[in-house]
């Protein structure tokens, strides 16, 4: 009797060693960037831009150097360094190969539909039963409070996200530990709001409008952007003070007009709207109604205006900055290094309709965040018939 028990003992013990086992390698663990960690956007065979987009973060290419329709306004803005075909620029291209056999590498895996918009998904990783993704409407991922966890989407083919559409993170998730392995290339659909690393294979390519909240790494081929924002994903860093349960990131564009750079903590005894030991967070405390709620994007029927105003800005931070920059739709308008100021907003000029201010906060440590609002520029009236000659 006490054999048979002791067998059934072991067999038990051994079942429970193998469930755990299977149970741990669902888990999705992190990809290393290694020095292609500090691009925003990184391509093989070049990088071109039209319009007045902005990268928060290095630009690079190798081994083809070509880089167009950058140097500032009315060009795009490089908040950063730009490599061309230098000995760092291939040296990330060398760890980008890295992290995409990496993620390839992952699994067992969750097959998926086509489709992802509508959806709210969990850490682990994902592939298409078609071969490639896609996103209508807006993906949800949850990172059920844990700050580490991790998403890894393949795709044997492509990944195209379409108009409009948003990738949500909810409850902890944070858009440096969610990565995107692409077989050949990406497309982001105009206006749309994506979050998380691209790692493609061949090339990434953005409509206009679109916000992203990551990185565009492009092994083989180019990088094409047209009057766009990328900024670099950075993980946040637990604070000193108490910290919520996690909060949600929304990236601007047409699906959410804020993008905070890893949800918003608690205010726990101590902490700030951060927890003080964390990176900076900024705060818009005030522009035009723009009748989306606060961050949100405007809708056609909000409210506009037509006159200049003064836009206030608030950095939560226990460090000293390096520096504040406010841009007007991708063009420079303030650099500061104070925590609080305010900077006047002309309409003079500006387009009618959705404008956009953005700011980028770097503290002392490099830490990072941003931060945007939109607001509606009233339609310029017609001017009234003169009957007097």
């Amino acid at each position: 009797m006490k054999t048979v028990l002791s067998k059934i003992s072991i067999t038990s013990a051994a079942l429970l060693v193998a469930l755990v086992f299977a149970a741990s390698s669902q888990a999705a663990t992190s990809v290393g960037l290694g020095t292609a960690d500090s691009f925003a956007v990184l391509a093989g065979a070049g990088v071109t831009n039209t319009g007045p987009s902005v990268i928060n973060g290095d630009l690079g290419t190798s081994p083809l150097p070509a880089v167009t329709g950058f140097g500032g306004a009315p060009n795009g803005t490089v908040n950063g360094t730009i490599h061309q075909a230098d000995a760092l620029a291939g040296q990330a291209q060398t760890d980008l190969t890295t992290a995409y056999n990496t993620a390839a590498g992952q699994g067992p895996v969750n097959r998926l539909a086509t489709e992802l918009g509508g959806q709210t998904l969990t850490p682990g990783v994902y592939d298409s039963e078609s071969g490639t993704f896609g996103i209508t409407g807006t993906l949800t991922l949850n990172g059920e409070g844990n700050p580490e966890a991790v998403f890894i989407f393949k795709a044997a083919t492509t990944l195209i996200s379409a108009s409009a559409s948003q990738v949500l993170l909810v409850n902890g998730a944070q858009p440096c530990h969610l990565f995107w392995q692409v077989g050949s290339s990406a497309t982001l659909g105009t206006n749309s709001a994506f979050a998380g690393n691209i790692l493609a294979l061949e090339s990434i390519q953005l409509g206009s409008g679109v916000t992203v909240l990551g990185r565009l790494l492009a092994r083989n081929a180019s990088v094409t952007l047209i009057n766009d924002t990328v900024t670099r994903a950075d993980c946040a860093v637990p604070g000193g003070g108490g910290g919520g349960g996690g909060g949600e990131t929304a990236v601007g564009g047409a699906g959410g007009g804020s993008v905070g750079g890893g949800g918003k903590g608690g205010n726990g005894a101590g902490g700030g709207p951060r927890g003080g030991g964390g990176k900076p967070h900024v705060q818009i405390t005030r522009v035009p109604s723009s009748g989306g709620g606060k961050g949100g994007p405007p809708g056609r029927g909000a409210p506009c205006t037509g006159h200049g105003f003064r836009a206030k800005f608030r950095i939560h931070s226990q460090v000293r900055m390096r520096r504040v920059s406010v841009y007007l739709d991708g063009k420079l308008i303030k650099r500061s290094t104070a925590k609080r100021f305010s900077v006047w907003v002309s309409v003079v000029g500006l387009r009618a309709g959705r404008n956009t201010i953005r700011v980028v906060a770097v503290d002392r440590r490099g830490r990072r965040d941003t931060a945007s609002r939109s607001f509606r520029r009233c339609h310029r009236a017609a001017p009234s018939p003169d009957f007097t000659g």
